[in-house]
């Protein structure tokens, strides 16, 4: 059974739980056991930092003073992950991949470089 803290009361309770046995704090959303409930901490509201507040497609009633939500995508985590996506799509990284794919192409093809090399070398 994996286990984790609450974040009301820190005691350790089942991960798929919905809510804590200990304080009655809601941990997941209500008939979605498998969808994590995210909240805010301190004074803050969850759609100061998520992308979908961000982009103005979210639909959510308690929006912009929502303190816990099922879909909550951090601003800056997804920022960070299209960067990344970039940076993975560049030409530098485009022929790195190629390049450990066809190792045994490269090998062959260096090969027969340095054949052609010493037979115009010896003619």
């Amino acid at each position: 059974m994996a286990t984790i803290s609450c974040p009301h009361c820190h005691q350790l309770v089942d991960s798929q739980a919905i809510t804590c046995p200990y304080c009655r704090t809601t941990l997941k959303a209500y008939g979605h056991p498998g969808i994590p409930l995210h909240r805010a901490t301190g004074e803050e509201y969850l759609c100061d930092s998520c992308t979908y507040h961000a982009d103005d497609t979210c639909n959510f009633p308690k929006r912009p003073y929502a303190k816990d939500c099922t879909l909550y995508e951090n601003l800056e985590a997804s920022q960070l992950r299209l960067q990344e996506q970039r940076e993975a799509s560049s030409f530098d990284a485009t022929v790195k991949k190629w390049t450990k794919r066809h190792q045994s192409l490269l090998l062959l093809l260096g090969l027969l470089f340095i054949c052609l090399l010493v037979a115009l070398s010896t003619g």
